[in-house]
């Protein structure tokens, strides 16, 4: 027995016509006569009564229409979720605080405009959750700097991150030539919370070099930070990705790529495991809105 014969009955009892189950199938007509033949030898019974026009059902046929007709709808059902499920997801995606509020969602309305049915799971964490979060297959894809030494996982880097201080307009750092850590310490800041990684290679920059520092606010966002960096209340260290051009009316921006590490930002995904199709469809995305690579084919 099998699932297209099943079909082939059921849709020939509905319609009472092997002719017109054959059009609604879009198969031959002999094709459900075959079917239908099989099945009841299978069975070992007769399913219709063929001696009149429109067939009707015999007993058997009619008990087996009402036991089969829910398991194929069920079926059905099932080919049709699983092929939304491919095709609208969702995508489960882990990046780091600092990368979601700027970079992903410039990457998500791009990708959004072309594919507005698919969803998406988003975890924001450090970046070592992130990387364990990739391992362990509870998402698909990260975004964020490399991992460390690891052998289960693909590294594509897509743009640079560089750290910039942040600092008052009229604040004395301002007008200097910034050149080292020394520069920074003196001054109260404000920075993210300890798990980021700039804050971390931040403060391990000011321990290797001996450097006493005050912290007097920290934040989750970036968007808030530079908002108490322009009331004068102290100076701050961010990615650069997180400054859009309309800040540096408000605030002063001074590279700091001489005194902190610049680092690839880019997708890690995990060895071997299958890449649903949205989520290929988004690396093409990131490649193209973030390194400027031409997308391929999926």
């Amino acid at each position: 027995m099998e699932i297209r014969e099943l079909k082939s009955f059921i849709v020939a009892a509905k319609l009472s016509s092997i002719s017109k189950a054959a059009d609604a199938l879009n198969v031959g007509q002999p094709t459900v006569t075959s079917h239908i033949k099989r099945l009841e030898n299978s069975l070992g019974i007769i399913l219709f009564d063929r001696v009149k026009r429109p067939i009707k059902l015999t007993l058997p046929g009619e008990k087996l229409l009402n036991l089969a007709s829910p398991l194929i709808d069920g079926i059905d059902s099932l080919s049709l979720s699983t092929r939304d499920a491919e095709n609208n997801g969702p995508i489960y995606i882990a990046s780091t605080p600092d990368i979601i509020p700027h970079t992903l969602l410039r990457v998500l309305k791009v990708f959004i405009s072309d594919n507005p049915n698919v969803q998406f799971r988003i975890s924001s964490a450090p970046r070592e959750e992130v990387i364990k979060m990739v391992q362990s297959g509870d998402v698909e894809l990260g975004l964020s700097p490399p991992p460390r030494r690891s052998t289960d996982l693909n590294f594509e880097g897509l743009f640079v991150f560089e750290r910039v201080l942040l600092a008052p307009l009229n604040h004395p750092i301002a007008s200097e030539n910034l050149i080292s850590l020394e520069q920074v310490a003196p001054w109260p800041l404000i920075l993210t919370k300890r798990t980021t990684h700039t804050r971390q290679i931040l403060e391990e920059g000011f321990r290797i070099k001996g450097l006493n520092y005050d912290v007097i606010l920290e934040l989750d966002s970036m968007e808030v930070i530079k908002r108490y960096v322009s009331l004068g209340i102290g100076i701050s260290v961010g990615p650069r990705l997180a400054i859009e051009p309309e800040d540096e009316d408000i605030v002063k921006i001074i590279s700091m790529s001489n005194i902190l590490p610049v680092e690839q930002v880019g997708i890690i995904t995990l060895q071997g495991k299958q890449i649903s199709s949205p989520a290929k469809k988004l690396i093409n995305v990131m490649r193209k809105t973030l390194s400027g690579k031409k997308p391929k084919l999926v």
